[in-house]
């Protein structure tokens, strides 16, 4: 489907301003660009994965909208324009111009993709399915991923977190349990490291196919490993589903989640088993770990990359 993208020179100041007047018009979303770099908690709430570098803010900000190719919107942008004359009586809107722009849905979909290149994480490189092998370096293991629309590339910090404890942690002919699987990027490396068997869960459905393609990028046997869309706290199905004895589990969500998470993981692994969990923004790994501990853990590992902490423990 073809849109019109239109785009508003603007400031970092009236942002609100005017997308609460595009949202009185009835246009259906925004889209924002500016310098200003990401706090600690919108990089919580938003996950990033994959974020390019900012120059310093200049207080400069664009604000697009989207509207169907097909239609007329002559009447709809003579009103944008008018109310934005209003918006300069009460802020600075800068330039207040806009200009015109088409796009389709697969540019959203693909564009992130430039961002994507191969990195190394200890000795295992991680590239898209889309680029080939770089260098003639030899890699102990290689892992091809294509994330679509799910969370995991493998590039975030918390992602890198549960590898490096993985490569640390898995033994091989381990049973692995990956709550929150994403794209599978952590059953993927699960299995590259010698997991006999993997099980992945995701409240998003989407990532049910994703981490199945992916496992087929990654010429790994279907048998190895299993996905269920739910929600392991709260779904007893999905919890008799996913079954026990599990010598790994590993969980890179959100700090919110992994707190009432906790309790629930001992019912699905062995004793002495290890539980590794990340997506904990810094300021509450503590809360994260009280929880883990009050659910009969033994806390191993504490490890920090940025603002991000994983934390490693075994069921005791």
């Amino acid at each position: 489907m073809k849109w019109k993208k239109y785009t508003i020179q603007t400031t970092t100041q009236a942002e609100d301003f005017v997308s609460s007047m595009l949202a009185d018009l009835g246009v259906e979303g925004v889209q924002i660009e500016d310098k200003i770099p990401l706090s600690a908690r919108e990089k919580e709430q938003m996950f990033i994965d994959i974020l390019p570098e900012l120059p310093p803010d200049d207080g400069v900000a664009f604000i697009s909208f989207f509207l169907d190719a097909g239609e007329p919107h002559e009447e709809l942008l003579r009103q944008v324009r008018e109310e934005l004359e209003g918006l300069r009586m009460f802020v600075e809107i800068g330039k207040g111009a806009i200009r015109q722009g088409e796009t389709e849905d697969k540019d959203w979909i693909n564009n992130w993709k430039q961002y994507f290149k191969p990195f190394v994480i200890e000795d295992i490189l991680i590239k898209p399915t889309w680029e080939d092998i770089p260098g003639k370096q030899d890699y102990r293991h290689i892992i091809e991923i294509d994330p679509g629309t799910s969370f995991g590339t493998g590039k975030h910090e918390t992602t890198q977190l549960c590898i490096r404890q993985l490569c640390k942690r898995l033994v091989p002919g381990d049973k692995v349990l990956d709550i929150g699987c994403g794209s599978g990027i952590l059953s993927l490396a699960s299995l590259k490291l010698g997991a006999n068997a993997v099980t992945g869960t995701d409240i998003d459905p989407i990532c049910m196919e994703a981490a199945r393609e992916n496992m087929q990028a990654n010429h790994l046997p279907e048998g190895q490993a299993v996905f269920y869309h739910g929600n392991l706290i709260e779904d007893s199905g999905l919890q008799r589903k996913v079954g026990k004895e599990y010598d790994i589990a590993v969980a890179n969500i959100l700090a919110d989640v992994i707190i009432p998470l906790s309790p629930v993981i001992p019912n699905h692994l062995k004793k002495g088993g290890i539980y590794i969990s990340s997506g904990i923004i810094d300021f509450k790994e503590e809360a994260v770990i009280a929880a883990i501990r009050a659910a009969g853990f033994e806390i191993l590992e504490v490890n920090h990359q940025g603002e991000w902490v994983g934390i490693t423990a075994k069921l005791i």
